[in-house]
């Protein structure tokens, strides 16, 4: 937590200004309605509009904790992977994967509840390779964004990692509403609190990317009906 006894007042409120401006860049995404702006980008081709958008977010993130908060992404949890980390990561993945197929399958019916079919035939409607490259950037992005970021930052600004992992879990949640409806909401949640809590667990960037990719490349084979 920062304390202003540690460090000159000055320094103190300028390294404050500078996670809340980050915080707005990483958190602020989920607020912005990026699909439907890039639904206008027609001249970057029918598929990759969307990702563009994010991968751009997710560079000028990046830029921004190496250049003006000038910290190494180590910060935010892009830290060195080993052999085990990628195990953990598969493990996680495929256990997210059958808790969510579990939701789907019993939880949404049961509840009387059912996810945007439109939006659903937006995403399988690009050829695999380039549905694919969607999950890359989905599980970079959503990663970077959501949870690595806002985690670190926020532990940094309060001195409990908790508060971090709520505030960016419940936006992420949230984010996803407004693409695929507030059915959805109990799936994102899911996804959203597991994936925290890995976070919050190994504090490795990479090994949530590679669980989070597991499960969205598997679904986008063997999309949910």
């Amino acid at each position: 937590m920062l304390q202003a006894d540690s460090a000159p007042a000055p320094r103190v409120a300028a390294t404050r200004l500078r996670i809340f401006v980050g915080l707005l860049l990483s958190l602020g995404v989920g607020v912005l309605p990026l699909p439907t702006w890039g639904e206008q980008l027609r001249f970057l081709g029918p598929f990759a509009n969307n990702d563009i958008l994010f991968w751009a977010a997710v560079a000028v993130l990046l830029a921004y904790v190496l250049f003006v908060e000038r910290r190494p992404l180590a910060s935010i949890g892009l830290r060195r992977l080993t052999p085990a980390g990628i195990l953990v990561g598969l493990a996680a993945g495929i256990v997210l994967f059958v808790l969510l197929a579990i939701e789907y399958v019993v939880v949404l019916p049961a509840l009387h509840l059912t996810i945007d079919q439109t939006s659903l035939q937006k995403i399988l409607a690009p050829p695999l390779l380039f549905r694919l490259f969607s999950v890359a950037r989905a599980a970079v992005s959503e990663e970077v964004l959501f949870r690595g970021y806002p985690i670190e930052r926020l532990d940094e600004l309060t001195g409990n990692r908790w508060f971090g992992a709520v505030v960016s879990c419940t936006i992420f949640s949230l984010a996803h509403v407004q693409y695929w409806g507030w059915g959805h909401l109990i799936v994102a949640a899911t996804g959203g609190i597991a994936l925290t809590l890995l976070y919050v667990w190994r504090r490795n960037l990479w090994i949530n990317i590679i669980a989070h990719a597991f499960v969205d490349g598997v679904a986008m084979v063997v999309p949910p009906t």
